[in-house]
C-alpha cells in the first residue's frame, strides 16, 4: 500500500508503472465507494498505460480530514497528489463525484489534464433537497439506513440478486465508510455546480452511463455531454451507477477506443 500527505490528509493510494511513452490515466472514485472499484478495469489496461488510482479524503483508507469539504478540496488533494508523482497531462477518468472532481481539477489545474473520461456524472448532479435529505438520514441513522435504496441506483436488478456474492461485498463497502466523510462529501456534490465551467472544457471528453443508471441518467449525462465542446457520448448497455463492476470489459473498450481516436494507442 502507497500512503502521502497531502493538504494535511493522508491519501491511500496505488501507482501501477508502465514504459515512460505511456500515457498516465488517473482513477477517480464515487461516493461510498473506494479505488477497488475499478480492479477489473485495471487488469485489462496495466502494462500498457500508467495507472495511478486512489481513496479521496473522507474514503476507504485516507483520512477523513477538516469537514465540511467543497469540490475543490477534492480536486487540490489530486492536483497534489500529481505533482508529488510529477505527472502532468494525464487522462482523468472519475466516476460520479470523480467525475465533479475531474472537472474541477481542469478549472484549476488545467495543466495536469490531457483528457477527461466523465462516467456516470454531470456537471451538476441533484438538488439542494435531495442531497439535505441524504444527510439528515445518515445523520441520525447511519449509512446502513440507506443501503438498499443506493444499491438501487447502483447497480441493476440482475447484479442486486442474493447469487451474486460480490454484491454483498459492495454493500458492505458503503456501509464501512466513515460517515464524517461520506456527509462532508454529500454536502460537497450538493454545492458544486459546473455549468458554466463544463463549456469551457478544451480538452478531449468523453461522457460514458450506464443505460440503468439511477443516480445520473443517461438525459443528464447527455446535457453534461452537450455542453462541453465536441464532447462524445456512450452508452452501456445492461449497467447502472457503476461500469467497473458491472460491465468493465465494455467499460475498459470505451477507455480504450477514446485514447485510441486521440492518439494514444496501446503498444
Amino acid at each position: 500500500m502507497q500512503f502521502a500527505s497531502i493538504n494535511d490528509v493522508t491519501i491511500h493510494y496505488q501507482l501501477i508503472g508502465a514504459p515512460a511513452d505511456r500515457p498516465v490515466i488517473v482513477f477517480a472514485n464515487s461516493l461510498g465507494t473506494d479505488f477497488r472499484i475499478w480492479r477489473d478495469v485495471i487488469v485489462r489496461l496495466a502494462g500498457d498505460f500508467a495507472i495511478i488510482l486512489y481513496d479521496m479524503r473522507g474514503h476507504g483508507l485516507s483520512d477523513v480530514g477538516q469537514v465540511p469539504y467543497a469540490m475543490e478540496d477534492h480536486a487540490t488533494d489530486l492536483a497534489g497528489l500529481l505533482d508529488l508523482l510529477s505527472v502532468k497531462d494525464a487522462v482523468i477518468c472519475g466516476l460520479s463525484v470523480g467525475g465533479l472532481v475531474a472537472q474541477s481539477l481542469y478549472q484549476r489545474r488545467p495543466d495536469l489534464v490531457k483528457a477527461l473520461i466523465l462516467c456516470d456524472t454531470a456537471h451538476k448532479i441533484g438538488t439542494a433537497e435531495s442531497w439535505n435529505n441524504r444527510i439528515a438520514a445518515v445523520e441520525k441513522n447511519g449509512i446502513a439506513s440507506i443501503v438498499d435504496i443506493v444499491m438501487e441506483r447502483w447497480f441493476t436488478p440482475a447484479f442486486r440478486r442474493p447469487e451474486t456474492i460480490a454484491y454483498a461485498g459492495y454493500c458492505n463497502m458503503l456501509i464501512r465508510q466513515p460517515v464524517e466523510g461520506y456527509i462532508a462529501t454529500c454536502a460537497a456534490i450538493r454545492d458544486a455546480d459546473f455549468s458554466e465551467a463544463a463549456r469551457k472544457i478544451k480538452v478531449p471528453t468523453i461522457c460514458v452511463v450506464g443505460d440503468q443508471d439511477g443516480s445520473t441518467p443517461p438525459d443528464l449525462v447527455l446535457s453534461t455531454a452537450k455542453l462541453i465542446p465536441n464532447a462524445r457520448y456512450e452508452i452501456i448497455k445492461d449497467c447502472a451507477h457503476i461500469p467497473p463492476v458491472e460491465q468493465p470489459e465494455a467499460l475498459t473498450a470505451i477507455i480504450r477506443a477514446f485514447l485510441s481516436s486521440i492518439g494514444e494507442k496501446s503498444p
